[in-house]
């Protein structure tokens, strides 16, 4: 008997796994839609670059390490920091974690879940509804392994939610690199427009100075008649001007080393912070390749199609829906009127219990999922467009900028020359006598005007690469 038994429950199992692998996948074949751009970057004078930085560059943005970028010591001690504290980062690495756990908890339906079980009934029946017309007292126990509600597969319903929870597991995981890319560009830029702002703050200082000492020597001339108080007042401005300058820079450094101190995600020690502009070593030059080669590796792209992929997957379990349904209960065990014989003689005991379920009529609910599923895969699809052509803009902008800024960077850097000219001839036409310190005051803001003009396009240089490191993917760990 017991043999019989197990040959009987084995013969089910199998026919079980032949069933389940003999299903059906009803999603719709997957193909990568063409992208709704140009087959290559815009071309025109804004993006002309200087053939002496025509570079070859050997890798791809999204192949070259941010450490291999940054190569600035202290920016990258302070990006270490930032991947270890920033809240954001924490948050899309949590959420890779709890859709990991989504996909596993969706994976198991595809087996049987299968549970121990062990009961004892102690029940007394009245002779008025005993089947012998006495009272008795009924003992039953049972020991029994088996499993309920197992669903065959065979129109590949699981399956479909099953590769939808992976799709959308592997969108968090391409999240959370398109944070990190985005954090890492947010350090970078905090970074140096503090830099900027320290710089442009130490220009204010030094010209106040040079303001004090001048405004002092026009102070003396005055007091002995040989300046008119039209130089004295006009230097007065000047100074005054220099003062407010100086108030704005320093409360515009302290926010940006508030906004650094948020984005780094913890306080930012002083040894890391920039002294200025000028000692940051230029940041590595970049190639940018195609745009099949970019759209293919920017992780925001590919959770676009993550998403669109499993859009894909849940038509193929709004589609199973409407074929039947198969469930299997089954079990194996023994049972016994007596605790002790539990185990003893013929106890064996055993069930097989399968369920068909078949879709007759539900008011349209099963054709109104299904249009659910092909419209949300519509609208995903609109989003994946969507997004590469936003990429395409993103990296159409950074080229048009870095095409440009060579030439705004040779032209301020001789403005700032021929200003800093025409104030010290300036300055030595008044001392000798010959022009009035109207001139002078007139040079000077013009050189001022010119230094911080350089400083803004120095900063602008250095953020269109950090920019286009991001936008063409960037950020390898």
């Amino acid at each position: 008997m017991k043999k019989q038994f197990s040959n009987s429950f084995r013969g089910t199992i199998v026919a079980v796994a032949l069933l389940a692998l003999s299903g059906c996948n009803m999603a719709p074949n997957y193909t990568r839609p063409d992208a709704p751009v140009p087959a290559s970057w815009p071309s025109g004078p804004a993006y002309k670059a200087k053939d002496s930085e025509a570079k070859s560059v050997d890798k791809a943005a999204a192949d070259i390490k941010w450490q291999e970028f940054f190569i600035n010591e202290q920016m990258q001690k302070l990006i270490t920091l930032a991947l270890e504290n920033n809240r954001d980062l924490r948050i899309a690495a949590l959420n890779v974690e709890k859709s990991q756990a989504l996909y596993r908890i969706q994976r198991a339906d595809l087996f049987p879940t299968v549970n121990a079980s062990g009961t004892g009934i102690e029940q007394r029946i009245p002779e008025s509804i005993s089947s012998t017309g006495k009272s008795m007292n009924v003992h039953q126990y049972s020991v029994g392994l088996g499993f309920s509600a197992y669903e065959l597969d065979l129109f590949g319903r699981v399956r479909s939610l099953k590769s939808e929870a992976l799709e959308q597991f592997f969108a968090t995981e391409e999240a959370r690199r398109s944070t990190q890319i985005s954090l890492v560009a947010a350090v970078a830029g905090n970074y140096l427009t503090l830099a900027a702002d320290k710089e442009r703050l130490k220009i204010a200082q030094d010209t106040l100075e040079s303001q004090q000492a001048s405004y002092k020597l026009i102070k003396r001339r005055f007091d002995a008649g040989a300046s008119s108080e039209l130089d004295l007042r006009q230097a007065q401005i000047s100074l005054d001007s220099a003062r407010i300058d100086i108030a704005r820079f320093t409360s515009q450094v302290a926010q940006d080393e508030n906004a650094l101190a948020l984005v780094v995600g913890s306080p930012v020690p002083a040894d890391l912070l920039p002294a200025g502009l000028s000692p940051i070593t230029a940041l590595k030059e970049l190639s940018e390749g195609l745009p099949s080669d970019m759209l293919q590796r920017r992780p925001d792209i590919m959770q676009a199609e993550h998403f669109l992929k499993a859009a894909n997957a849940n038509i193929g379990a709004a589609r199973a829906a409407f074929f039947p349904r198969i469930a299997l209960t089954t079990s194996i065990g023994v049972s016994s009127a007596q605790l002790s014989g539990l185990f003893k003689g013929d106890t064996g005991t055993w069930s097989f219990v399968p369920q068909i379920t078949l879709p007759i009529f539900d008011a349209g609910r099963n054709r109104a999922n299904l249009e659910v599923a092909e419209a949300d895969r519509k609208i995903l699809l609109t989003q994946y467009e969507k997004a590469i052509q936003s990429a395409f803009k993103e990296v159409a902008d950074a080229l048009a900028q870095h095409g440009t800024l060579n030439d705004q960077m040779e032209a301020q850097q001789s403005l700032t020359n021929a200003t800093s000219e025409s104030y010290r001839l300036a300055q030595a036409r008044y001392n000798n006598g010959i022009a009035n310190y109207l001139n002078v005051l007139d040079a000077q803001r013009s050189l001022y005007s010119a230094q911080q003009g350089l400083i803004a396009v120095r900063l602008s240089r250095l953020i269109n690469l950090v920019t286009f490191y991001k936008v063409l993917g960037g950020g390898g760990v």
